[in-house]
């Protein structure tokens, strides 16, 4: 009888392909839904390795071009009103209300420190809405996907059961296939969650670094500034 039950179970297609085809409505829809969030943590994680380097590539250069004794009003006529990356957008935004601040008959408004690193702040902002979309995506992933997962598996163990119920047979070659296909649905929540986990981890700290060079970029050019406006 063991003999028999062994056979019958061998004979069973256990490829992920055929799990997947035997799964029920709910297990593969659920199935369908992680792979197709798996897909897209991926694409984030590209998309978002792109962004991070060219900025760091454009903070790199506008470094350059700032430190290297160039009056900073012929840089801002070379930058003109479409900055190209985030420090050009930082840069230009000061300078933009650096030069409001100027009155007709050449002195400066009250109050133009504050307004230009309020300015600033704002810009920045902006790139960190920028630098961080799509990383709420992979932390929702990484928390919800196991427990998507384990749904599936919940509901294919429940169909499982009463499919043993129903042919009251509870040999391996019945119980196996339904408590395998329930199983699969767990695995890819978990290939979706952990890479999610990881990437966003990872992603956060990056972006973390280069608004921290954005910040620190606009302290030292509100020093710069500051230091004419005393002088003035």
């Amino acid at each position: 009888m063991e003999t028999e039950v062994l056979a019958a179970a061998s004979e069973i297609d256990f490829s992920l392909w055929s799990l997947f085809i035997r799964a029920t409505f709910i297990v593969k829809l659920v199935m369908l839904m992680l792979f197709a969030a798996s897909i897209w943590v991926w694409a984030i994680l590209f998309q978002k390795v792109v962004q991070f380097r060219r900025a760091r590539s454009h903070a790199a250069s506008f470094d350059r071009a700032f430190w290297s004794g160039e009056p900073l009003d012929e840089l801002y006529d070379q930058i003109g009103d479409r900055p190209k990356s985030a420090s050009e957008r930082i840069f230009a935004s000061a300078m933009q209300e650096w030069s409001r601040s100027h009155r007709d008959d050449g002195g400066l408004i009250a109050g133009t420190q504050s307004r230009i690193d309020r300015t600033m702040d704002v810009a920045i902002s902006k790139e960190r809405d920028r630098l961080t979309s799509g990383l709420t995506f992979l932390a929702t992933i990484g928390s919800t996907a196991p427990f998507i997962g384990l749904f599936g598996t919940v509901w294919g163990i429940k169909h499982a059961f009463e499919q043993i119920a129903i042919s009251g047979n509870t040999n391996l070659a019945v119980v196996a296939p339904g408590i395998a296909e329930a199983l699969l649905a767990t695995g890819i929540g978990l290939v979706a969650a952990i890479p999610a986990v990881v990437f966003y981890n990872k992603l956060s700290r990056d972006s973390d670094r280069i608004l921290s060079s954005y910040e620190s970029f606009a302290d030292e050019f509100a020093t710069i500034l500051s230091r004419q406006l005393d002088a003035a």
